[in-house]
């Protein structure tokens, strides 16, 4: 969903709280999370004790984002 304000374009809006600790999360335990949302969710609730189901699924969300944008920010290696 796009919203269109004043001419400016916003996209899905995260609390700095969420980013924050995401970016946490993914600084300490790189090899952990992977780009499926299911399997960060699992992960998250082996490490964490988060009470609400919504804020688990904001930061395995995000962390999903961040590993899917730095799979295609990385060169394919090609095999000769």
């Amino acid at each position: 969903m796009v919203i269109i304000l004043a001419g400016e374009i916003m996209g899905n809006i995260r609390t700095a709280q969420i980013k924050n600790v995401s970016e946490r999360l993914v600084k300490a335990f790189p090899d952990k999370f992977t780009n499926s949302f299911e399997q960060n969710k699992k992960i998250l609730d082996e490490m964490l004790k988060v009470q609400s189901k919504i804020i688990r699924n904001k930061v395995a969300g995000y962390i999903t984002h961040m590993i899917e944008k730095e799979n295609q920010r990385k060169p394919a290696v090609k095999k000769k």
